[in-house]
């Protein structure tokens, strides 16, 4: 425990001296800040998980939901590049790599020098992965892919990609293999910037494949394993953006509570009116509940051992948690909260993502639901 309270400092203060001051800069101009994940890099926080022999910190998920709580309490849209960079793209690779694999490209995503992206949805793919359209094609000791993914995360400014491709038929099983492309191979771009509604200074956009040769040693595991493994890199992307809702709820519950310690109506601090009283209690509960959820969930991930429910549960509670929260925030605010002057507008705004991304709530309860009745 000592330990998380020590990470937890180091992450609160580093998020408070590089990242608060620029917050709104940031938000406004979609300014996605390289320079900055170079220094996550150096505090090791952008290969969390990662073992000390390929570059990593090798600590736990418990260190990683402490971090990405902390620094999503003052800006989410920072904490979530930093979990797509670790949980997806960096950890499929630790994952699911050879060891040449892994020396070649984790000790370049540790460092924070070279950002990771992760490819799975498409235009008309979403939750129907297995109907994707980016397809890879056997040439000798090549793969050309052609295609194109959509929202993705870091599609402009990363270096490494790991994407998923359809190997076989539409529809069929086993159709679908992993590789990872880097920046400057010849037909491997990115098209437009999104502009998001909220988690602005997390870069999102397309990528685009048109005739890319790949070699046969980016192919990350067997031909055919790709789904399966994005699956099972989804299980520990849930806990991020359980983490990720945390500590949305925890900033917009922070800021709402200070805000009615503060402000007096009719005499009294309006924390004291049973109206608002009530809405901080529920907040602080599930809060709490939230927190409890996903520290269940990477106690199973360190161990190694089945997760896939305990995470979309984490998923699904703290992201709807913290949609609520950040609502409820901006209420106590009141005309206050509704304006860019104060942060629960942006709290607001960055955590309706945390119900779609990585799964939407709906897909959460179709995974919680199919393992109950399994």
């Amino acid at each position: 425990m000592d330990n998380l309270k020590m990470i937890a400092e180091t992450a609160k203060d580093f998020a408070e001296k590089n990242i608060r001051p620029n917050i709104m800069d940031w938000d406004e101009s979609q300014t996605f800040p390289v320079a900055l994940f170079h220094q996550l890099g150096e505090l090791g926080f952008m290969g969390i998980v990662i073992p000390e022999e390929y570059g990593g910190s090798g600590l736990g998920y418990q260190e990683y939901v402490t971090i990405l709580d902390e620094i999503s309490q003052v800006d989410p849209s920072i904490g979530l590049s930093v979990a797509a960079h670790n949980s997806l793209c960096t950890n499929h690779i630790y994952e699911f790599g050879n060891e040449e694999q892994r020396r070649k490209w984790l000790p370049q995503l540790a460092s924070g020098k070279v950002i990771g992206a992760w490819g799975l949805t498409e235009h008309n793919t979403g939750s129907d992965s297995g109907g994707m359209s980016t397809t890879a094609v056997k040439d000798g000791d090549e793969w050309i892919i052609n295609g194109a993914k959509n929202f993705i995360t870091h599609a402009i400014s990363g270096d490494i990609a790991v994407v998923m491709t359809r190997t076989g038929e539409k529809g069929a099983k086993n159709n679908s293999t992993a590789f990872v492309l880097e920046k400057g191979m010849a037909g491997f771009t990115s098209g437009k910037k999104e502009n998001k509604l909220g988690m602005r200074a997390s870069e999102t956009a397309e990528l685009i494949f048109d005739n890319v040769r790949v070699p046969d040693s980016h192919r990350l595991g067997e031909v055919g394993s790709g789904f399966k493994q994005a699956m099972k890199i989804l299980d520990g992307g849930r806990i991020s953006i359980a983490a990720l809702s945390l500590g949305i709820a925890r900033g917009a519950y922070k800021a709402a509570l200070k805000y009615a310690q503060e402000r007096h109506q009719f005499g009294k601090a309006i924390s004291n009116f049973q109206a608002v009283n009530f809405m901080l209690a529920d907040m602080a509960t599930e809060i709490d509940a939230s927190e409890l959820l996903i520290r269940r969930a990477s106690d199973l991930k360190n161990a190694k051992q089945k997760m896939t429910r305990e995470g979309a549960m984490a998923k699904l509670y703290a992201s709807e948690a913290c949609v609520r929260i950040s609502n409820n925030a901006v209420q106590i605010f009141g005309g206050y909260g509704y304006t860019k002057d104060f942060p629960v507008e942006k709290f607001y705004r960055d955590s309706k993502l945390c119900t779609i991304g990585e799964g939407t709530s709906e897909i959460q309860r179709l995974v919680i639901g199919r393992d109950i009745c399994d």
